[in-house]
């Protein structure tokens, strides 16, 4: 109830920071008496397309803290979180990044990174992660987050969903435009109900098919992140280890604004491949283990 409480609210923040922002910059005008100006619904779509993606961005490590319930180790209570800390503290340090903040929460088998940017990071591991691995198969799995980190994939992710976002809301409004004036009695300058009913239709199926572009995306950074938890530790073997492992766990689902930055995903077959953030754990150590010969 607490995480549909916050995707609501946080929802509704976005939405009016965007409706505020588009009428300030007065782009909101692009249905005019001569027909659509797309330059001006160009400027309109990459306002609506970055401003959520950037706003889920900065309020990243605060809605994980509140959704995640994670208990951000300040002072050690125990030689676990202590070497928690260290852990992360090292790998930071090789990585060049400023010491993100560590957190544990209870769950299944995961770990993620999140954060707006390298110096303004988090990284949370969860308890059914810490008890089922060994410490150095942990150790691979922090040096993967803060690999996410060290490559700016957070930022990178949030371009990627603007980019796409401003082409899914530019094209869906092109496309109810001609609709609504082709199939539309109505003779005033306006638009019709058509407009509408299309323009959320359209936006709802390219929206599906940048879901895949942006799944791509996320695969490949995988990769890249496991690859850099490689070169963290100067060798693959406990990213190695743990991926191994993971194969064997049923590993815990994160909220999709941190899904990308996970060690892990849950497992799809056939066409739903495309819709994972996370390549199959086997062809992430075949590709570690290429890289080694």
């Amino acid at each position: 109830m607490k995480r549909i409480f916050l995707f609501l609210l946080t929802n509704i923040a976005v939405m009016l920071t965007i409706s505020i922002m588009t009428s300030l910059l007065g782009v909101n005008r692009f249905l005019t008496a001569n027909g659509l100006n797309l330059e001006m619904l160009l400027a309109f779509s990459a306002v609506v397309g970055f401003a959520g993606a950037f706003i889920s961005l900065l309020m990243s490590k605060v809605m994980a803290k509140w959704s995640m319930g994670l208990k951000i180790i300040e002072q050690p209570r125990n030689q676990e979180e202590q070497w928690l800390l260290q852990t992360v503290a090292q790998l930071a340090q090789r990585a060049g990044i400023k010491m993100p903040e560590v957190a544990i929460y209870d769950g299944e088998p995961n770990a993620f990174a999140t954060g707006p940017s390298k110096n303004n990071s988090l990284v949370a591991v969860s308890t059914g992660l810490l008890y089922t691995m060994n410490p150095k198969e942990v150790e691979g799995v922090l040096a993967h987050e803060v690999a996410h980190i060290q490559n700016g994939d957070m930022v990178t992710m949030t371009l990627v969903q603007g980019v796409v976002n401003t082409f899914v809301v530019f094209l869906s409004r092109v496309i109810a435009y001609a609709v609504d004036k082709a199939f539309s009695k109505s003779d005033s300058d306006g638009v019709s109900w058509i407009y509408i009913a299309v323009s959320m239709v359209c936006e709802i199926l390219f929206g599906i098919l940048a879901s895949i572009i942006v799944m791509y995306v996320s695969r490949q950074r995988e990769f890249k992140a496991d690859s850099g938890a490689a070169k963290l530790m100067g060798t693959p073997s406990p990213m190695i280890a743990a991926l191994q492992r993971l194969k064997e766990l049923q590993t815990g689902g994160l909220p999709s604004n941190i899904a990308t930055s996970g060690i892990a995903s849950q497992k799809k077959s056939g066409f739903m491949q495309l819709f994972t953030s996370h390549p199959p754990l086997q062809d992430r150590i075949d590709a570690l283990q290429r890289n080694t010969h």
